[in-house]
């Protein structure tokens, strides 16, 4: 296999694994149910089914599907989210989809969001331009800021041997550059075609190695968690694999947190003091 081939296979291979990760954590192929057989999903996304196969088996090593000959693959978890809200609760939401889908009802949204890279931010807009784009759900203005750390900070994951890799950074520069662009190009495409009459996306990047991802929702909810460091087996271009310590988001323990009509609560507080972390961060930080 020639040096091109191999480097678009594995952008392929890392494309349907962070495709597969983002429905899991969705809640789009909940915990029980069966992913699409292999040769939908190799032609829903473009790809051989060699690269399907080569993904599920990564997923069942990492015990997020279970294969068995004959039976398909089984979704065994998810990214369930801990809610401190009654409300919340009482509708059972437990995925950050339904989070993003309850705020993108809302007349006017703003959403505040500090992660290592764009990955679950950009699965999660591109359904809700999706609906907007169907007329299902109608906002009148979108406003949207997002903190990445800095290319130049030194991340305390992404190791191998206990070294940094810088093979490791550039894989994941990469995926953020992906999705980055393809968030970009969904927000663009909601101002070319005039759907939301107001919208906007800025991007700043910090110097900070994030441990946690936030997400802050029309000033009033918070998604809060710590990224889940581990040492896995990771692909890397023309088909190579590495263990190196890495970070996963999609398997981070997730926390809701709401305001309510007590400014004492603790989700109130938190909310209040996230936001104001945030807008600080923002101001006086970024680039």
């Amino acid at each position: 296999m020639g040096s091109g081939q191999g480097i678009d296979g594995g952008r392929e291979f890392q494309r349907v694994a962070e495709t597969l990760l983002s429905r899991m954590s969705g809640g789009v192929y909940p915990v029980g149910s069966f992913l699409p057989p292999q040769r939908e999903l190799a032609e829903e996304l473009g790809v051989s089914r060699d690269t399907v196969q080569r993904v599920l088996r990564m997923l069942a090593d990492e015990n997020w599907i279970e294969s068995r000959q004959g039976r398909g693959s089984r979704v065994l978890k998810s990214q369930r989210i801990h809610s401190s809200g009654a409300s919340t609760a009482a509708q059972g939401k437990v995925y950050l989809g339904d989070f993003v889908g309850a705020a993108f009802r809302q007349p006017e949204v703003t959403l505040d969001v500090f992660t290592l890279s764009s990955e679950s931010l950009d699965a999660h807009i591109r359904v809700q331009s999706e609906l907007i784009r169907a007329g299902r759900i109608q906002p009148q203005r979108i406003a949207m800021r997002m903190l990445l750390p800095s290319s130049s900070v030194e991340l305390p994951y992404l190791r191998a041997q206990g070294a940094p890799d810088q093979r490791l950074r550039e894989r994941m520069d990469d995926i953020t550059r992906r999705h980055t662009s393809s968030l970009q190009d969904a927000v663009f495409n909601l101002k070319q075609a005039q759907t939301v009459p107001s919208v906007d996306l800025e991007i700043r990047h910090v110097p900070l190695a994030p441990t946690n991802k936030l997400y802050l929702l029309n000033g009033n909810e918070a998604v809060f968690g710590p990224y889940k460091v581990l040492q896995r087996t990771i692909h890397l271009a023309g088909d190579e694999e590495i263990e190196a310590l890495d970070v996963l988001g999609l398997d981070a323990e997730l926390t809701h947190f709401e305001k309510d009509d007590d400014d004492t609560s603790v989700g109130s507080v938190f909310v209040s003091s996230m936001q104001n972390w945030f807008d600080s961060v923002w101001n006086l930080l970024s680039q």
